[in-house]
């Protein structure tokens, strides 16, 4: 699978920090438990459409935007330059769900270029192409969740105690 597949739309500047592992990756970046619960709690916002009306739409915040939870996705697994098939066996635990977040991505990164990077939420959940990305996101969602003992149908975390379960010490 070719590792530079699709580019997200805001560019981390990464360049020249290279390590000798995971493909260059930084070894400044989270450990897999914490990529792992930033995942999950992105595929979670983005898989729920009542979430997504309350909490995006009508709600009083404390979630983030649908572009955050995008970026949520993507941003420290770097989902938007290689596949996850290359964390399978950490932030993974098999390839059916590196299969799984790796639709979600190509999904969700197709209409975040499409909408733009700043685009309200209105943006992305009007997009023709969101219902599937919800439902790719729901079936990664629900298959995460259920292999780390947890109930899918469970309210997404607030960023704030996503925040305190995945800060550095």
């Amino acid at each position: 699978m070719d590792e530079t597949r699709y580019r997200s739309a805001r560019t981390p500047s990464r360049t020249g920090r290279g390590s000798s592992t995971m493909g260059g990756m930084p070894l400044t970046d989270l450990p897999w438990w914490r990529w792992r619960a930033r995942i999950r709690s992105a595929l979670h916002m983005l898989s729920d459409p009542a979430f997504q009306q309350e909490a995006w739409l009508d709600g009083p915040g404390g979630y983030g935007d649908a572009t955050d939870a995008v970026y949520r996705l993507v941003e420290d697994t770097w989902l938007d330059r290689w596949s996850a098939e290359k964390y399978v066996g950490t932030i993974f635990r098999d390839s059916a769900e590196a299969v799984a977040v790796d639709a979600v991505v190509l999904r969700v990164l197709r209409i975040l270029h499409e909408v733009g990077a700043e685009a309200p939420a209105t943006g992305y959940l009007g997009h023709r192409d969101w219902p599937d990305a919800v439902r790719s996101a729901r079936e990664a969602h629900v298959r995460m969740a259920v292999a780390d003992g947890d109930d899918p149908d469970l309210p997404p975390t607030p960023l704030e105690a996503l925040h305190l379960l995945t800060r550095v010490s």
